[in-house]
């Protein structure tokens, strides 16, 4: 069977800008940031109290009533996917299982997969305390014997279930009742590159009409600071306002502000999407990834590789560097990884790397980790539609070594394709190319 064209025709956003793409767009072009004070938990205590937080979001408005319950045992990573899952479902004009029994589905369940990435979700950690203090023997240590003896019974029968990274595939799968074939993919960062990639090559060779793919994580807990932390990649040394704290590229940039977050995309075949006179952001032409042993050290900046999957990316599409109008960038704001990754993109395209647009997203919403992936190609997709590059949010001139195509106002153009790409902390990255469909 020879391979199907695919295009993404839904968006689905939960991000610190609100609740879905359109809150996420307007913010960017209004070059607003959404980084502030941590109200989640008291983070006094450690180096930085910053974060970018969904604000006022809970699960329960984007599942049927009779599923409603369930949210109980969803942890924040599983939430944010299933409100983007749903989201994503709606701006494609798919109607799936979770509209009731009697609905007329759009496409059929069986022909619907989902590959979502996922990261390592914290353990709730007030939860977790209440089991392992009644679990202490007399002299103050954890004992394994006072554990089984009823320590454990503190935690809820169904408490693994909130946290197991394939969870958030899970429950987006039966709240749509999506039967295809279901993956998750757990590559920090890269993530959802990763798994809208993965989907896109099972719609390719006819294994699913559809998917709904990308990815979502929240580290907004103490667990996530902490480890952030003991990696040196957040920033702690910034005295200006909250907003203003991370700045990918910026002469500035001083590490990452974390944050919560996720995309989630539609990938479904073109022929599927034209049958239906459905809308099409854009057609994914080209999928790589690649891996830097270097990476291991998670101490030592890197970008993961992230040129090689660029040029295996381009050369899947077909495409050469001067053809490419748009890069969407990771830009962590980590001073040693956004040099890394600078390095990644000129050489692969060289000269160009000055005339091409760049954009990147962190600076408005702060690292998403998982999620990012998925939000950074929803607003690749978005600017091929619009014809729009969106402005790099506090980013004023360019670092050492940082010299890419960005900008702090909107730009207007016409271009064709749209490369992006992403790296995690431990060497693993991917990439994919997006072009333009016309009107």
């Amino acid at each position: 069977m020879p391979e199907r064209r695919v295009v993404i025709t839904g968006l689905g956003v939960v991000s610190p800008a609100g609740i879905g793409m359109d809150a996420l767009w307007d913010g960017l072009l209004a070059r607003r940031s959404f980084t502030r004070k941590i109200t989640a938990f008291d983070a006094s205590e450690f180096p930085t109290d910053l974060g970018g937080s969904v604000e006022d979001f809970s699960a329960r408005k984007f599942v049927p009533k009779s599923y409603r319950k369930s949210v109980k045992i969803m942890a924040r990573d599983i939430e944010l996917a299933v409100g983007a899952a749903d989201l994503a479902f709606r701006d494609a004009g798919i109607v799936t299982a979770s509209a009731g029994a009697d609905a007329e589905l759009t496409i059929e369940s069986s022909r619907i997969g989902c590959n979502i990435g996922a990261g390592l979700i914290c353990s709730d950690l007030d939860e977790m305390g209440v089991a392992l203090a009644s679990s202490l023997d007399d002299e103050g240590k954890f004992s394994l014997a006072k554990w089984g003896e009823g320590g454990m019974s503190n935690l809820t029968p169904l408490w693994l279930l909130k946290y197991l990274p394939n969870m958030l595939a899970c429950h987006v799968t039966i709240v749509h009742g999506a039967k295809g074939p279901s993956n998750t993919i757990t590559c920090g960062d890269a993530s959802a590159h990763l798994a809208i990639g993965e989907a896109t090559r099972l719609v390719e060779r006819g294994g699913a009409d559809a998917a709904i793919a990308g990815g979502a994580e929240c580290k907004l807990n103490p667990m996530g600071l902490l480890r952030q932390s003991k990696l040196n990649r957040l920033c702690t040394t910034w005295q200006g306002d909250a907003s203003e704290a991370c700045r990918p590229f910026d002469a500035q940039h001083a590490g990452t502000v974390i944050g919560e977050g996720g995309g989630l995309l539609v990938i479904e075949a073109m022929d599927s999407a034209k049958a239906r006179d459905g809308r099409m952001y854009a057609e994914v032409v080209g999928f790589a990834s690649a891996c830097d042993p270097c990476g291991i050290d998670v101490l030592e900046p890197t970008a993961g590789g992230l040129g090689q999957a660029v040029r295996a990316a381009m050369r899947d599409a077909g495409i050469g560097p001067e053809q490419v109008g748009l890069i969407v960038t990771h830009g962590t704001g980590v001073a040693g990884e956004d040099v890394c990754e600078t390095v990644e993109w000129k050489s692969v395209f060289g000269d160009h790397v000055e005339r091409i647009p760049a954009v990147a997203v962190s600076g408005s919403l702060g690292s998403l980790f998982a999620g990012a992936g998925g939000v950074e190609l929803a607003v690749a997709a978005k600017a091929l539609h619009s014809q729009t590059v969106p402005p790099t949010v506090n980013f004023t001139s360019p670092a050492p070594d940082c010299g890419l195509n960005l900008s702090s106002e909107a730009r207007s153009g016409d271009f064709e394709y749209a490369v992006s790409a992403a790296f995690s902390v431990g060497g693993q990255s991917g990439a994919c190319v997006l072009r333009r469909i016309e009107p």
